[in-house]
């Protein structure tokens, strides 16, 4: 079975109910909804897919909302400009103001006070290059680095300068309120710059739908400079990272990329968070029907350092191949888990009595080479304990009594999560659960696991025991 989970992002060439039940069949474990192109019309019917969808598979998909976050874009352009290196043109920020055609409108009303001469200008994804040459009141002179076709409305980076947007717009309040009236169950925070920008979510989430306060994940996604400076602190207090590759490459200095991953993999690691590593796993099959090389390679490196997810992006919403892709990312992922990861975990920081009682449940579990892990949870917080340890040998089957908890751990790395009816005996409730094995992930009788929960017992005790199905 699968270790590392795979999230697809969804857009006009995987948006029918047909295509998810596909992508989901072929290994798709998570959709993605990027919020920077989707409007709530088309996302509350990709979540009502899902929702039909997860009423007919053995195993969830769960939902994550991607907000589209604080960004710095060009202004609208009647005709694409033809930009060459050495070529002078003029930034300004006011669009009403009468300037030449050579001329690139950005809407960042601060920005000719916050760079220097001398300092870059990136734009549409580090394709265009600037560097200033001269600022005035209203306007600044730039000349061309790395020249190319800019159209309408492109992302620009300002790479090592901080910039003075809020965390979270309004636009983003508005998806997330519109995310908090529908099933979702993940909630990703672009280009989080410290701690503090994950706390407002927490609040914005506790102001406005109490009751998810708990059950919606907070997914920081590390996009500059400043996100990785604050990155400890981060990490303390969200439920997981993305490593957002795309704007992070443009904002970091390229060649620190694979560093910087394997720094928030680690790290993650050892406070057991979950860790997505997204952008450009296999770009080249937006069109071509076969990844490169390169890329085969990017993704194993990714499972190599133990990521829980592998996110799609372009591949699966405007690109030519969406199901090969996710059968690469499957064969890569099991490919390369047959071999020993970095084991990041073995740093692993162990805050309580539970947490180490969970690792002696996996050394146990690996030592015997038991079939699996069986996790009885209500809220899913044993399953996550034993998910930190990342067992080598013996995949995780969680069993819950509660929706919500069930798809929130299509996260979790090697779990499988299953929803049962609770009994006030507890060994009705693992009876109910070695049926569910047997029916769904074919185990057979005299299988060997190892059952770890707190209610087996009471709720102030953790028991592990090693069980045999009947």
């Amino acid at each position: 079975m699968r270790k590392t989970k795979i999230i697809c992002t969804i857009g006009p060439a995987t948006s029918s109910y047909e295509m998810l039940a596909k992508m989901h069949e072929t290994g798709m474990d998570i959709i993605r909804l990027n919020m920077s192109h989707a409007t709530h019309k088309w996302a509350e019917r990709m979540i009502g897919h899902i929702v039909e969808l997860n009423k007919h598979s053995a195993f969830p998909v769960g939902i994550l909302l991607d907000t589209q976050g604080p960004e710095i874009r060009t202004g609208v352009r009647e005709s694409d400009l033809d930009l060459k290196a050495g070529d002078e043109i003029t930034i300004t920020v006011r669009d009403g103001m009468s300037v030449e055609e050579s001329s690139i409108r950005i809407n960042y009303d601060e920005l000719i006070d916050t760079v220097n001469v001398g300092d870059k200008i990136t734009v549409d994804n580090g394709l265009i290059n600037l560097q200033v040459l001269e600022k005035h009141h209203n306007l600044m002179r730039c000349m061309v680095l790395d020249g190319g076709k800019l159209g309408s409305k492109k992302h620009v980076n300002l790479p090592g300068i901080r910039v003075n947007l809020p965390a979270i717009t309004q636009n983003d309040r508005e998806d997330i309120l519109f995310g908090l009236e529908h099933e979702l169950d993940y909630i990703a925070l672009s280009f989080v710059r410290e701690a503090d920008d994950v706390l407002q979510l927490r609040s914005f989430i506790e102001e406005h739908k109490p009751e998810k306060a708990n059950t919606i994940k907070i997914i920081a996604k590390i996009e500059d400079q400043q996100g990785v400076n604050n990155l400890e602190q981060i990490v303390q207090v969200c439920d997981g990272i993305m490593v957002a590759r795309g704007d992070l490459g443009v904002e970091i200095d390229l060649a620190e990329l694979p560093n910087t991953q394997r720094r928030i993999v680690q790290m993650c690691a050892e406070y057991g968070k979950r860790v997505i590593v997204a952008t450009h796993l296999l770009e080249s099959m937006i069109e071509n029907p076969i990844p490169t090389r390169a890329e085969v390679t990017d993704v194993a490196n990714a499972v190599y350092e133990e990521a829980d997810a592998i996110m799609l992006s372009g591949e699966t919403t405007v690109g030519k191949h969406p199901l090969r892709c996710i059968r690469y990312l499957d064969s890569i992922a099991r490919a390369t888990e047959r071999k020993p990861g970095l084991d990041f975990t073995r740093k692993l920081r162990k805050n309580s009595d539970k947490e180490h009682l969970a690792a002696t449940a996996v050394e146990l579990a690996d030592s015997l080479e038991a079939r699996g892990i069986v996790v009885v949870t209500r809220h899913g917080i044993m399953a996550n304990f034993v998910t930190n340890c990342h067992p080598h040998r013996s995949p995780i089957f969680a069993f819950t009594n509660i929706g919500v908890t069930r798809r929130i751990m299509t996260l979790n790395r090697y779990v499988y999560p299953f929803k049962i009816e609770f009994s006030k005996e507890p060994e009705e409730t693992l009876a109910r659960a070695f049926r569910e094995l047997k029916d769904k992930a074919g185990f057979v009788p005299g299988d060997k696991v190892v059952v770890i929960s707190d209610l087996l017992i009471d709720q102030d005790t953790v028991g592990i025991q090693i069980r045999y199905l009947p």
